[in-house]
């Protein structure tokens, strides 16, 4: 059985091949052995680290795992907030640019910054491309934008500039009051243990901790950047 699932979108970045690891079990880890590659695997925080540390992975990040049933979802002072499917790309790009420090490519001693701003903003790309990106305004000036996939909220970035004013609450539930309207029941989103203020956003609007896992990454070979 092959474990190693293929991740073309880091690829393109790096510059190596990419992959996520389906399973922990050592027959998916000697799978890492001979691969040139870099690897992400996502575990139980409980599970037993030491084969992971003897096939070469190394802790990133852990991820927690809110969730909201759409009942528990808080009403919305608008504030002189909406949202739109519509808006500039060049705008989100930028915010994108400044928006990502948590991320567990930044934590990643293997991977340049620069590298790991680069793979966030051409996610938001892809994102656009498909159609997921949610434009946040604020008085008919973009403020930010969140990603979402069906009913996954996967990243939001709000400009400097906006940040701490109280407005980013207002446009989160506006987003999350649209994917409950299109048939999502129980909306999802990861975040960074370290990242406090967007974790007690998405609880001060209704969101419940449900689940926790811990990423450690493995680089086999040299990054080769592609920009």
């Amino acid at each position: 059985m092959n474990y190693l699932k293929e991740t073309p979108w880091d690829k393109r970045t790096f510059g190596i091949d990419t992959f996520e690891l389906l399973e922990e079990e050592e027959t998916a880890l000697e799978q890492t052995t001979d691969q040139c590659g870099h690897f992400t695997l996502k575990t139980n925080p409980l599970s037993d680290k030491r084969p992971l540390i003897k096939h070469g992975f190394y802790y990133t990040d852990t991820l927690l795992q809110p969730v909201c049933d759409k009942h528990d979802l808080q009403e919305s002072d608008l504030k002189g907030t909406f949202i739109s499917k519509q808006g500039e790309l060049e705008t989100v790009l930028r915010i994108a640019r400044e928006s990502f420090v948590h991320g567990r490519f930044h934590k990643d001693i293997n991977i340049p910054n620069k590298l790991a701003d680069l793979r966030y903003v051409r996610w938001v790309e892809d994102l656009y491309e498909q159609n997921r990106i949610f434009f946040l305004y604020y008085q008919d000036e973009t403020m930010g934008f969140i990603g979402c996939k069906d009913e996954q909220i996967l990243l939001m970035g709000v400009d400097k500039k906006f940040r701490s004013k109280g407005l980013s609450r207002p446009v989160l539930i506006q987003v999350c009051k649209q994917l409950v309207e299109d048939g999502h029941d129980r909306l999802t989103t990861s975040i960074s243990a370290v990242n406090l203020p967007s974790l007690n956003l998405f609880l001060s609007i209704g969101f419940k901790l449900r689940g926790v896992e811990e990423v450690y990454h493995k680089l086999n070979g040299s990054l080769t950047a592609v920009e």
